[in-house]
C-alpha cells in the first residue's frame, strides 16, 4: 500500500469537488482513501466543506473518521450534525470512542443523542464509560471484549465466543470470570483448540494475568503495557470484577499526548496549547516561564555589576561570561533530561545521593575535559596570562558539576513532592544555572585573581 500524502493539489481538487457537488466523482477518490487519511483531508478544509465531506461519507467510514479528526474540528463539524445523526454515527464505533465523542458534545444534547442510539445495550455501556474520569482507566477503556465462565465447558464457550467476537473488532485475549464476573485468569487459544469439548474451562484457564484498576492512571497503564509488551490489558473495578479492556492504539495515543506535553513543559510552556490557539492562550501558556528568564537575566546583571570593577583590571574576563552559561545551562538540561526520562520510564532506582554522586562524578570528569581543551585554546588563541587561564579553568570545572548536580537533584525533588518533573527542565534549569555559573565565576576569579 502506497503511503497517503495529502498536496496542495489534492486539497484544491476535493474543494473544487465539492464546491460543484460532484459527489460521484468525491465518492470515487476517497473510496480507497483509509478513514485517517480522510481525516486529514477534512482537518485542513473550512467547516462548511468538512460537514459536506463528512455526510457524503458511508457510515463505518464517517464514524471511523470522527475518531481521528481533530476535537476542535470534530466539535465544530458536530454542531451541524441532528442529535439523530450523531446517534447514527456511535453505533458503528467501539464504546470507548463513542465516549470520547460524546464528552466534548455540548451538554444541552448529550442526553438527547444517548437516547437516539438504537442499540440500547451499547448505550448502556457508553453510560457506563462516561462516570468515569477522563484520567483514568476507566475513562480510557472499552466495554467490547470476550469473556467466558469458569465453569463453561469448552463446547460452551466457543459457542458463547462466537456470539461475543461480533462486536469486537480485535480479539486480543480471551478473559475467565466466575460467576460474579471477577477477573480469574485468561484462556490460551492453543488450550482450547486441543482440549476436549467437555472439559470445564476452570480446568484449563491461565490463572496468571495482567490487569490494571479502573482509577489508574493512564500514565502507570500505558508503562505495564510497554513492560510487559501487551497489546490489550483487562480493567477491573474496586471488587476485581472484569469491566473493560484497553488496547494498544489508546496507549500510543497516551505515550503521544505525554510526550507532548513534557516537550512543551521543558521548552517553558506550562499549559496545553497548539500553534492554532489564539494570542491569548499562548502569552497564557509562555509568559510565566519568560518571566522567570528574566528574573534570572536580572540576577546575572546584578551579579555582573557587583563585580563591575574586576573588568577595569583583567577585561578579558568579560569575554567568557557567555561561556559559563552556555555551558552551564547545556550541562544541566543534559542531567535533568536523562532524569527526567528515567523517572517517565521508572529505570531510575535507589536513593538520591548514589544518582548525585554518579552525575558529580560525570560533571567532573566532563568538566575536566573541557577545561583542558579550553586552557589550550586560550593560552593560543585568547593569548590570555596562565593566572586567568587557570581562573577560567577552575570556575568551567566548578560550574559544570553544580549544574550537573542541580539537573539531578531538582527533577528528582520535584518526583518526590508529586510535581511532573518535566518542567524541572528548559527554562528553570537553565536559568538558575546561568545565574550560579555568574556567581560561581566571579567567586573563584576574585579569591585566585585577587580583584
Amino acid at each position: 500500500m502506497i503511503p497517503f500524502k495529502l498536496t496542495d493539489e489534492l486539497l484544491v481538487k476535493i474543494e473544487e469537488l465539492i464546491e460543484n457537488k460532484r459527489e460521484t466523482e468525491l465518492a470515487a477518490l476517497l473510496a480507497e482513501v483509509h478513514y485517517a487519511d480522510v481525516a486529514e483531508i477534512i482537518n485542513e478544509l473550512d467547516e462548511e466543506y468538512a460537514t459536506y465531506l463528512l455526510k457524503l461519507l458511508d457510515s463505518e467510514k464517517t464514524s471511523e473518521t470522527l475518531t481521528e479528526l481533530d476535537e476542535d474540528v470534530r466539535e465544530a463539524i458536530l454542531s451541524n450534525f441532528s442529535a439523530k445523526e450523531i446517534a447514527g454515527e456511535l453505533d458503528e464505533l467501539d464504546t470507548d470512542d463513542a465516549a470520547d465523542i460524546i464528552g466534548g458534545l455540548p451538554k444541552g444534547i448529550v442526553q438527547e443523542v444517548i437516547s437516539e442510539i438504537e442499540d440500547r445495550e451499547h448505550a448502556k455501556d457508553i453510560v457506563d464509560l462516561l462516570r468515569y474520569d477522563e484520567n483514568s482507566a476507566g475513562g480510557l477503556m472499552a466495554k467490547e471484549l470476550v469473556k467466558v465462565n469458569e465453569n463453561w465447558n469448552v463446547l460452551t464457550c466457543v459457542k458463547e465466543m462466537r456470539a461475543q467476537a461480533e462486536n469486537v473488532t480485535r480479539v486480543h485475549s480471551i478473559y475467565v470470570v466466575d460467576d460474579e464476573d471477577k477477573l480469574k485468569g485468561r484462556l490460551s487459544l492453543k488450550d482450547l483448540l486441543t482440549t476436549s469439548t467437555k472439559t470445564n474451562i476452570k480446568d484449563v484457564y491461565i490463572p496468571k494475568v495482567d490487569y490494571v484498576n479502573v482509577n489508574e492512571k493512564p500514565e502507570e497503564v500505558a508503562k505495564i503495557m510497554s513492560k510487559y509488551d501487551l497489546e490489550a490489558i483487562p480493567v477491573i473495578d474496586e471488587i476485581g470484577r472484569l469491566v473493560g479492556r484497553i488496547t494498544i492504539d489508546d496507549i500510543v495515543d497516551v505515550i503521544k499526548e505525554e510526550a507532548e506535553k513534557d516537550y512543551q513543559l521543558a521548552a517553558g510552556i506550562s499549559q496545553d496549547v497548539e500553534a492554532d490557539d489564539s494570542i491569548w492562550q499562548l502569552t497564557k501558556a509562555r509568559l510565566p516561564w519568560l518571566f522567570i528568564g528574566m528574573m534570572g537575566g536580572i540576577g546575572a546583571a546584578s551579579i555582573i555589576n557587583v563585580y563591575e570593577g574586576a573588568f577595569v583590571k583583567f577585561p578579558i574576563l568579560l569575554a567568557f561570561i557567555p561561556l559559563m552559561q552556555a555551558t552551564a545551562g547545556n550541562v544541566g538540561v543534559q542531567s535533568s533530561a536523562i532524569v527526567v526520562q528515567g523517572l517517565a520510564n521508572d529505570t531510575i532506582k535507589g536513593e538520591i545521593w548514589g544518582r548525585l554522586g554518579k552525575e558529580l562524578l560525570l560533571g567532573l570528569v566532563n568538566g575536566l575535559a573541557l577545561a583542558f581543551v579550553f586552557l589550550f585554546i586560550s593560552h593560543f588563541g585568547f593569548n590570555t596570562s596562565y593566572m586567568v587561564s587557570l581562573t577560567v579553568g577552575i570556575a568551567l570545572v566548578t560550574v559544570i558539576v553544580n549544574a550537573a548536580i542541580i539537573g539531578t537533584f531538582i527533577p528528582i525533588f520535584l518526583q518526590k513532592r508529586g510535581i511532573d518533573p518535566a518542567i524541572a527542565t528548559g527554562p528553570f534549569i537553565t536559568t538558575s544555572n546561568d545565574v550560579l555559573g555568574i556567581l560561581i565565576y566571579f567567586s573563584i576569579a576574585k579569591v585566585i585573581l585577587n580583584f
